[in-house]
């Protein structure tokens, strides 16, 4: 075969090669035009049906259970009616939807999972992140005849086989079961009696409680909480509802892809707690001034009412406690420190109105339910705005008017932020308390909604907060340019000289105070004559705002915090202005009175004396 042959065969090759390619393309582009279609079109049916779901009216009662559930609430349950958003999450979860509830603390989020276990065939298993939780709640069910059954690590063998056997049985009596989040991840055998039950439908609904607990972007994320992000894909016919008092919009959404459960139905109830009297009050910066400040609320406004004072440490919940009794306040201290048995001592005789006040940390948390609480002071800010509300939400449970207090300085900013920096989000969230505690021109409850996603009006809320309140000093801009520049030149100072700078060390620097008048000015700085006071309220805004940072060290004692210039520095070089909204926070008033208080109890010498006998046990 000639060559001229063979060039013109290869040639001929060549141009079918290069048409099936053309035609290999085309068909890609229409299978890629296909395939965009298809999901296009699944986009639009799960968006129809999303649209159905969210457009169903889950607060009628006409559905098939709506009798049972009337049924239950009174012959079970005793109560006359549900609240606004029990009945939604009822039906929603009900109807075999996924969901998760948003309710205020206190607002009855329990009985959203604990009503539908008794219409359901088969069993409810409620995962909650405390024992003692747990029990509060299975003891309060026991007292209405409930069937229920609780898996921790302390029940005993015995009873544990006795409940999962019992878990695939369509006979058992058994509806509701708590187990920890430990228990889910770690027990084999606990899951393969709940595959069994599935298998048998045996398994009707999936609860988590805490469920801000999933998201890592939560102020309480529990790691075994990360292994229920294996339930839907287990056991995906099994509707989940996940319930929490606070959770951001960006947390909803990673505990829904957490979960799995991208569609679910989210219920959301007004966060706002009308009867609740928000304030911030200036603490002194002597631990004697602090004291004083509390038992002049607490002999004032509060005389012999029920309250909770929450402290940032063990020692300040001893130190504080023992202070009170000495003032014949009947209070005692609750902490993480103390036995089971101790803790429990105090919650029953707080519980029973045997001491008035509890001064405790953040320990003396989920499960307290005591109605009747006219209080919550915070002797040292909350590390995060959701820390807060659910703390604070444990005053006016039985819906008369409350008071949350928090008592702020700037100092306890730095001893916030030193205890949460390792915290994936912990500065930011203590910048958010921060924000909260200086806001000083918006309603509180107002920034409370705004921080959780959720819209109000910003008006005046009658008087139930303090920025609110008519006599609230008003608010002026001020231009801090030059302080903020001077701020810069201390720093700078500092690091030509190898030296760091705790905003303590800053302050006395700017301020000249220590006899660094000298020092200062030969290294080139530029001091002040502002109050400390108006320098403590620049320096926060400035950390607030980008203008300054935070550095941490660590030593093997302690983490320390060090300033530095922020982001915002370069803006200042390039000459942008720095406005500062400046305000005079009002002192509080010891002797205000709450408005419409219950009955008050008459503080006695012998309570007191008994308080301290028990704080000293506790030491």
């Amino acid at each position: 075969m000639s060559q001229i042959s063979l060039q013109k065969e290869l040639s001929e090759l060549e141009k079918q090669l290069m048409s099936t390619e053309n035609e290999i393309s085309r068909l890609n582009t229409i299978r890629l035009c296909i395939i965009k279609k298809t999901e296009e079109l699944k986009v639009k049916m799960k968006q129809i049906m999303l649209d159905e779901v969210n457009q169903t009216d889950w607060h009628k009662s006409t559905y098939p259970w709506s009798a049972g559930v009337l049924d239950k609430l009174t012959s079970v349950f005793k109560m006359k009616g549900l609240r606004p958003t029990q009945l939604p999450a009822i039906n929603v979860t009900m109807s075999n939807h996924d969901c998760i509830v948003i309710m205020p603390t206190g607002g009855g989020k329990s009985l959203c999972f604990q009503l539908p276990a008794l219409l359901s065939p088969g069993l409810t298993v409620v995962v909650s992140p405390l024992v003692s939780l747990m029990e509060d709640q299975v003891m309060a069910l026991e007292r209405l005849s409930y069937p229920v059954a609780m898996l921790s690590a302390t029940t005993p063998q015995k009873k544990t086989s006795a409940i999962t056997n019992a878990m695939d049985d369509k006979k058992s009596p058994i509806k509701l079961i708590y187990v920890t989040p430990e228990k889910m991840a770690k027990s084999k055998r606990f899951m393969a009696k709940l595959e069994k039950a599935y298998q048998k439908g045996c398994f009707s609904r999936l609860a988590i409680d805490e469920v801000h607990c999933c998201s890592q972007w939560g102020n309480d994320f529990r790691p075994d909480y990360k292994y229920l992000g294996i339930m839907k894909r287990q056991f995906p016919k099994v509707p989940i509802m996940g319930l929490t008092a606070t959770a951001s919009a960006t947390i909803v959404a990673d505990i829904q892809k957490m979960l799995s459960i991208e569609d679910c139905v989210v219920l959301r109830a007004p966060l706002d707690r009308p009867n609740l009297r928000y304030e911030v009050c200036s603490k002194p910066s002597g631990q004697a001034e602090v004291l004083e400040t509390l038992v002049g609320l607490l002999l004032g406004r509060f005389r012999g009412q029920s309250g909770i004072v929450y402290c940032f440490s063990i020692k300040d919940t001893h130190e504080v406690a023992s202070g009170l009794c000495q003032h014949g306040i009947r209070a005692d201290c609750y902490n993480a420190n103390m036995d089971h048995k101790d803790r429990s001592d105090v919650h029953f005789r707080w519980s029973h109105n045997e001491i008035d006040v509890v001064v405790a940390t953040v320990a003396f948390g989920m499960g307290i339910d005591k109605p009747d609480v006219r209080f919550v002071i915070h002797h040292t800010m909350s590390k995060s705005v959701e820390n807060y509300y659910q703390e604070s939400g444990r005053a006016g449970r039985d819906d008369a008017p409350a008071v949350c207090i928090v008592m702020y300085r700037f100092a306890d900013i730095f001893r916030q932020t030193t205890s949460v920096f390792a915290e994936k989000t912990g500065q930011e969230n203590v910048y958010a308390m921060v924000s909260y505690c200086t806001e000083a021109r918006r309603c509180r409850r107002a920034v409370l909604c705004q921080h959780f996603g959720e819209n109000r009006e910003e008006t005046c809320c009658n008087g139930m907060c303090d920025n609110c309140d008519s006599t609230v000093s008003s608010t002026k801009e001020v231009d801090v340019t030059r302080h903020v520049q001077d701020i810069y030149k201390i720093l700078k100072a500092a690091i030509a000289v190898g030296e760091q700078m705790t905003a303590t060390k800053l302050l006395d620097a700017w301020t000249g105070k220590g006899g660094g008048v000298k020092k200062w000015k030969e290294r080139g700085a530029t001091l002040t004559d502002l109050p400390r006071e108006r320098c403590e309220a620049i320096v926060t805004f400035c950390l607030l705002e980008g203008y300054l940072s935070e550095r941490f060290h660590t030593t093997p004692y302690a983490y320390i915090s060090y300033l530095e210039a922020g982001p915002m520095k370069e803006a200042v070089k390039k000459g942008a202005k720095v406005v500062f909204p400046f305000s005079t926070r009002k002192q509080m008033s010891a002797d205000k009175e709450l408005p419409q208080p219950n009955k008050k109890r008459k503080t006695s010498s012998a309570g007191s004396q008994a308080s301290s006998q028990r704080k000293n046990r506790a030491e």
